[in-house]
């Protein structure tokens, strides 16, 4: 099971009511939702192994060259020669190094790399697993890890992580005309605002699925846009020419990477905290009760 985290403890954080406090008053309402959720996915799908896969960098700068558009309206602060500043809510920020150091206590193995995304981690991971995985996120971009060969599977949350969407290829068939080896494809076509990604103009979610149906893959459709014996009407013709430069690099920016370099780490699921005095210090000091004690029972169980 491959956590996407931040995704998580940004549901944790607007799911939970920030009346969840630590004793001194601080906001601990992602930390404790992130515990639920985990031990909640745990006792309800029994992974042998776990990865919290983490941002390093939310905004890699090899993207951004691509698309420099790329999450542009989410930073908060440029940083010269290092990574940009997300805009996160303010009493969100100060929860995720807590989050970190709970997790590292528990013993939940938690990897990121630098210059790439949490999605990176996950893709990696997920190309090199033997087994059943399982992709936990709320973000669609995974869908393109979808692969019934590998069986390889999103648990997409619908309400909190009790309430999960399973994608596999057909599922991904039956909602957006696409398996998951075309997800990438249909993505780059459509675009997606929330990251800065324009898309080609006037080519949706239905007609991109359309187009990709008939034409095979992107490469197949921008072959028929520049074949003039092609059904593609004149203005498709044009709109993909206007966008050819996008169609270029957007799919480098769009597809995970799957062959980053990560550090050694062992994914079994622990069985007792790693740092159990640790563990006890940040409980008290954090006030994570009844959330850190059920994950702790699902994990001995």
């Amino acid at each position: 099971m491959l956590l996407d985290t931040a995704s998580l403890y940004f549901r944790a954080y607007f799911g939970v009511p920030d009346t969840v406090r630590a004793p001194d008053g601080t906001p601990v309402n992602a930390v404790r939702g992130l515990l639920d959720f985990i031990a909640r996915l745990v006792q309800d799908h029994r992974p042998a192994a776990l990865a919290a896969c983490m941002d390093a960098d939310w905004r890699p700068a090899w993207r951004v060259e691509l698309i420099p558009s790329y999450k542009a309206h989410r930073v908060a602060e440029e940083v010269p020669g290092g990574p940009d500043q997300e805009e996160t809510p303010d009493t969100l920020g100060p929860q995720v190094p807590v989050i970190e150091q709970v997790l590292d206590a528990i013993g939940v193995a938690r990897l990121g790399a630098a210059d790439y995304e949490a999605d990176d981690v996950i893709g990696t991971l997920a190309t090199r697993a033997t087994g059943p995985v399982d992709v936990v996120t709320g973000d669609r971009d995974l869908f393109q890890l979808v692969d019934d060969e590998r069986a390889v599977r999103v648990l997409y949350p619908v309400k909190g992580v009790g309430s999960l969407d399973a994608y596999d290829d057909a599922a991904l068939r039956a909602k957006y005309g696409v398996d998951g080896r075309g997800y990438a494809d249909l993505a780059v076509l459509r675009g997606d605002p929330s990251d800065g990604l324009p898309g080609v103009r006037g080519v949706g979610e239905k007609t991109a699925a359309k187009l990709l149906a008939e034409y095979g893959d992107l490469a197949g459709i921008r072959a028929a846009a520049a074949d003039p014996v092609s059904r593609l009407t004149p203005a498709q013709r044009t709109k993909f020419r206007e966008a050819a430069d996008y169609l270029d690099v957007a799919p480098t920016v769009v597809r995970v990477a799957r062959d980053v370099a990560l550090p050694d780490a062992d994914l079994a699921l622990p069985r007792s905290p790693h740092d159990p005095e640790l563990l006890e210090q940040l409980a008290e000091r954090w006030g994570l009760g009844g959330s850190l004690r059920r994950l702790l029972e699902v994990l001995a169980d």
